[in-house]
């Protein structure tokens, strides 16, 4: 327990003027290093300043009311400083009007409170929590000790009465407030970490809760400032309490399904997290917008308008319902030692995410979970953050995420070093997905990690240099490309000087990915027999502006374009004008030179301005046009199957299976019998020597087919003729050969078998046909 506001202040609380005046010593120059951080970062923004907003006149028309946790009374006016309250629940009792002021006195405590004001602001004249005082006092700090009611029932779900209600400050179904210039903590033991038991402890916990607002009350909640504000000391279990908490803490809550609360609404609008610092939290540093209404059970899920079945937890209901929370801007926070992902973002649209630090997250959470990543997002980018110190986890662990049902997400000019796990997850199920022009040092573990589910479009990961070392590198890729995704004009450089790049794990791993106009670099001059085929790429040294083993760490996010330079390529480079040119490429490199100078664009993050600018630059040469030259005899061919199922909107159809698309597919029914017959009819007798077969899979559908045979129609018999068989399964991107070249009108695949593990019918995307 913290000690009572008497006497002097404790060690603790003179933390964060101790860890500015110590910074202001300390930090210099950009510090060159071989591995992480070396020079001692500002963990808490300056305590003092040369005035707090409170001392300053209220320019919004409200009425200031000032804490003095010292001084005040209770039974005081509360409107001045004179006349000042004593406790935060004084003023949790008190519903506050437009344009009001909260102001707590700098330098003062509040321990074991908790401050839940009532009221909403409206626009141009929002309700603010900040700070007055003597300038050189630290801010004013609350300290809850964890005197926070519990989220939960007695049978573990979550209670609609008290969930939301967990921070050091609480706003539920609130609007237009703004907190600056304050210190919270939330923890009754600093120095003993929460392992087990249940705990939800927040710092500021910001609320939607659908079951309690009254009939016709505004469901949007718009206008939130969170700036300058010290979050220190939250704890809580390491394990899922299905549900999250932290430092700064957005989340929708609802006990029904999702189809029970009407469309276009439950969501936060117009929000800015900046200039904040987080230390010692858990989970996250910031969460913003998860929305937890009900969507368990088989009516939960639901299809796309391509007709693929997404699970009620896949959350593509925020999307056809319109309960994006949006307008948000979250940066120059700086994060360190977080327990779980410290930026967890969700279910928002137009949000920007920059300039973001995190040092060090999973250091008391054994599950999955990434840096700063947006599950559910639309429309938004995340660009110049940087994050350093993740963790050894096999399965997320990564500092950036690819997440599953992401529409439009782009991250770009990130900086990312010494993460164990790698560098980006990739779950798939996403709409054009971009990862350009960052930079990976050492982050050696998996470089694009997982993809569960197939996506709606293709992803581009453009112009990003990876400088990693071969002997510790896991792969670049561990699972296995489902749908399209294209490597363009990066750079994979390996330190290592006796371990070639391991490339993948899984047999077929890239057989979805394009890699063009790549450089592949090994310092031990040996290339993997993995490398993939890149007819345009290069093996050649990038000659980079400084030593990659020198990375430079400790300087600051706002100085990352610093670091980014130090991997900038020099005018004699060979990868100047080695690259190619897409759309998807942005307008600017990582240090902001626009794209392109000379006859093609640059490999990796630095474009040099050698040559003449090109101007609105033109894809004359589509990478996405660049396909097998063969020709597929069964493309747009009729196909007729045994048994088709019924579901996905009727999208399941065979003629699926000839369309040239491996992200359709066909399905047989639940009940259907083997064989499964799939028909090919050509039209006229034709020649063929190779079939190719492909299974769908994603995170829930593995490979089904055990046994199948290939047959020919022979119209002299009216029979169907075996001239090929396999036992071995299909799984992905199968080639039949060695059957001779066949003639005939009809070709039938009859899946004759299931895997003994497997409990449903097979489920094929692509059936092709070829004469070499």
């Amino acid at each position: 327990m913290r000690p009572v506001d008497t006497g002097p202040l404790p060690p603790r609380t003179l933390y964060a003027a101790f860890v500015a005046l110590l910074a202001a010593l300390l930090v210099g120059s950009l510090v060159p290093a071989a591995h992480a951080t070396t020079v001692p970062h500002p963990a808490a923004r300056p305590a003092v300043k040369a005035s707090w907003p409170g001392n300053l006149p209220n320019t919004t028309g409200g009425r200031d009311y000032f804490i003095d946790a010292t001084l005040g009374r209770d039974t005081a006016a509360g409107t001045s400083p004179t006349t000042a309250w004593r406790t935060l629940a004084k003023a949790t009792a008190t519903t506050f009007a437009p344009g009001d002021r909260i102001l707590l006195k700098a330098g003062e405590q509040w321990q074991d409170q908790q401050l839940w004001p009532k009221g909403s602001g409206s626009s141009g004249r929002p309700i603010t929590i900040s700070a007055y005082g003597d300038p050189n006092a630290g801010r004013p700090y609350i300290a809850t000790n964890g005197h926070v009611p519990s989220p939960f029932n007695a049978d573990g779900t979550k209670n609609p009465a008290t969930v939301g209600l967990t921070g050091a400050i609480v706003l539920r179904n609130q609007q237009y407030w703004e907190i600056d210039n304050v210190e919270l903590s939330n923890d009754d033991d600093f120095a003993t970490d929460i392992t087990s038991g249940s705990y939800v402890r927040d710092g500021i916990m910001v609320s939607i809760n659908a079951d309690l607002l009254p009939s016709g009350a505004d469901s949007v909640m718009d206008h939130f400032r969170v700036s300058d504000v010290f979050v220190h000391n939250l704890d809580g279990p390491s394990h899922w309490q299905k549900i999250h908490y932290g430092a700064v803490d957005f989340q929708v809550f609802g006990r029904k399904s999702y189809q029970s609360y009407g469309t276009g609404g439950y969501y936060f609008k117009d929000v800015r997290i900046e200039d904040n610092t987080f230390e010692n939290v858990e989970l996250h540093a910031v969460q913003f917008a998860f929305n937890w209404f009900a969507a368990d059970g088989a009516n939960a899920g639901q299809y796309d308008e391509n007709g693929k079945w997404h699970e009620g937890w896949e959350q593509l209901w925020v999307r056809t319902r319109d309960l994006y929370s949006r307008d948000v801007y979250i940066g120059h926070n700086y994060a360190e030692n977080i327990g779980q992902g410290a930026i967890q973002l969700a279910d928002t649209k137009n949000m920007t995410v920059e300039y973001n630090e995190v040092n060090g997250f999973l250091k008391r959470y054994d599950a999955v979970s990434c840096g700063l990543y947006l599950w559910a997002g639309a429309d938004s980018v995340m660009q110049y953050n940087e994050v350093y110190g993740g963790p050894d986890n096999e399965y997320d662990g990564t500092p950036w995420d690819l997440e599953y049902t992401n529409f439009n997400v782009t991250y770009q000019f990130n900086y990312s070093h010494d993460n164990a796990a790698g560098w980006m997850a990739y779950m798939g199920n996403s709409s054009n997905s971009v990862a350009r022009y960052n930079l990976s040092v050492d982050d050696n573990g998996v470089l694009v990690k997982n993809m569960l589910s197939t996506n709606y479009s293709p992803t581009y990961f453009t112009n990003n240099t990876f400088v990693y070392d071969g002997a510790d590198l896991d792969y670049v890729h561990d699972e296995t490309f489902l749908s399209r995704v294209y490597f363009l004009n990066n750079i994979f450089y390996n330190t290592s000087t006796t371990t070639s790049t391991p490339w993948y794990r899984r047999t077929g791993a890239l057989r979805q990915a394009v890699f063009s106009n790549n450089d592949y670099y090994e310092a031990g001059g040996a290339h993997s027999g993995q490398e993939p085929a890149d007819p345009k790429g290069s093996r050649a040294d990038p000659r980079f502006v400084g030593d990659p083993a020198d990375h430079v760490t400790g300087a600051g996010v706002n100085r990352i374009r610093d670091a980014a330079a130090h991997f900038a390529l020099r005018d004699d480079s060979p990868l100047v004008d080695a690259g190619r040119y897409n759309p998807h490429l942005g307008a600017e490199d990582f240090l902001g030179t626009p794209l392109y100078y000379g006859d093609a664009p640059d490999m990796g993050i630095a474009e040099t301005r050698i040559g003449p600018r090109v101007v609105d630059p033109v894809d004359d040469d589509p990478v996405e046009e660049e396909t097998d030259d063969r020709i597929d005899l069964a493309r747009g061919k009729p196909v007729t199957a045994s048994s088709t199922h019924p579901g996905a909107n009727g999208t399941l159809t065979a003629d699926k299976l000839t369309d040239g698309d491996l992200t359709t597919r066909w399905a047989a029914a639940d009940d259907a019998a083997y064989p499964v017959t799939l028909d090919i009819d050509f039209g006229a007798d034709t020649a063929f020597d190779e079939v190719y077969l492909d299974e769908y899979t994603d995170s829930g559908t593995n490979p089904r087919v055990q046994s199948f045979a290939l047959q020919r129609w022979d119209p002299g018999t009216g029979r169907w003729v075996t001239f090929a068989t396999r036992d071995t399964g299909i799984g992905h991107d199968l080639t039949v050969t060695g059957f001779g070249s066949v003639t005939a009108s009809r070709l039938r695949v009859a899946l004759t078998g299931k895997i003994a593990t497997e409990q449903y019918t097979p489920t094929l995307t692509e059936i092709a046909v070829y004469h070499g």
